[in-house]
């Protein structure tokens, strides 16, 4: 089976998040989207972060809606911090039979190369890397990329993100429209974020 990893924090997931995975799920070749609840990026400070099992009930919530989406707390249950490379490694390790594409943002992808083994990951797995806002990669410089990257051109883009959302639920905003239900129904539910 062919199986993206779209890893994050996920603090909390939001609908640009569902957004892509629905899309890179239906559009590159992939059977499945995993998206992975990691434990703290070593490259971001991350404020009132939520607990692991709250931010993976969120993404649990999200992907039941598609069969093709999944949750997984793989990440969660390997050594802190999360490095991709080693994550990536444990997975074709426990899965041979299955092929790994990590999926990020151009966001990341423009830091790629302060990641720890940032070169074993472009020489040995597929990347898939979709467009942020504020982060664009120029077209010209997709027919520079390594072979095994493929940036994506036309994906929807949502201009949101993970601290708009906690900012938000500390103001009282009427966070509808950024948020699937069940996830803003959770958060209400748990008091979390605020």
């Amino acid at each position: 089976m062919k199986i993206g990893v779209f890893s994050g924090s996920f603090n909390p997931i939001h609908t640009g998040h569902a957004m892509i995975a629905n899309y890179v799920v239906q559009t590159c070749g992939l059977d499945q989207v995993w998206l992975m609840v990691s434990r703290r990026n070593p490259l971001k400070s991350d404020s009132n972060p939520a607990d692991d099992l709250d931010r993976l009930e969120m993404v649990k919530s999200v992907t039941a809606r598609n069969p093709r989406l999944k949750a997984s707390a793989f990440e969660l249950s390997l050594p802190a911090p999360s490095f991709t490379y080693r994550t990536l490694g444990m997975l074709r390790e426990r899965y041979p039979e299955d092929e790994f594409t990590l999926i990020i943002g151009s966001d990341n992808w423009l830091d790629f190369n302060l990641w720890r083994d940032h070169d074993r990951i472009v020489a040995e797995f597929r990347i898939i890397v979709y467009q942020r806002p504020g982060f664009y990669i120029p077209a010209e410089e997709a027919g520079v990329l390594p072979a095994n990257v493929t940036l994506l051109q036309n994906a929807p883009l949502a201009e949101i993100s993970s601290m708009f959302i906690r900012e938000g639920v500390k103001k009282g905003m009427n966070l509808s429209f950024f948020l699937p239900n069940e996830v803003l129904d959770y958060i209400k539910r748990r008091n979390l974020y605020e």
